[in-house]
């Protein structure tokens, strides 16, 4: 069973990391994301996974009536979350990908103290017949 975990952000949170975390507690997280990430490669169950740029660098494309596009920086200014990241993993169960999005949601913050940050849990869906 395929699931897609996403784990969010909010444009605030993003911004503020790199001058409120420390350069030891950044490497910590990433070191537990290439950790996870690695294990989930042995284990056969990664399918994808990225994080992703800040919210500066994304544009949001909506199509008007006449299909042409309107194009704008970053999120929708009411939007409160950003997406940060996602996996797609190959899973036997449901069990097995919410114990993983629990494992995510405990990647280390400043200090080492886990962040405990929601992660969506998608399964894959069927386009109707």
């Amino acid at each position: 069973m395929k699931y897609m975990l996403l784990i969010h952000s909010n444009k605030q949170g993003w911004d503020e990391m790199p001058a409120t975390w420390s350069h030891d507690d950044v490497m910590a997280m990433v070191g537990f994301m290439d950790e996870l990430n690695k294990e989930l490669v042995e284990s056969g169950e990664l399918v994808e996974g990225r994080g992703l740029s800040g919210p500066d660098q994304m544009k949001t494309v909506q199509a008007t009536e006449n299909g042409e596009p309107i194009i704008t920086d970053g999120p929708f200014t009411e939007t409160k979350e950003v997406l940060a990241g996602y996996w797609v993993v190959d899973v036997k169960n449901e069990e097995r990908a919410l114990e993983l999005a629990l494992r995510i949601s405990q990647a280390p913050g400043p200090g080492g103290k886990p962040c405990n940050q929601p992660v969506e849990v998608h399964p894959e869906g069927e386009a109707p017949a």
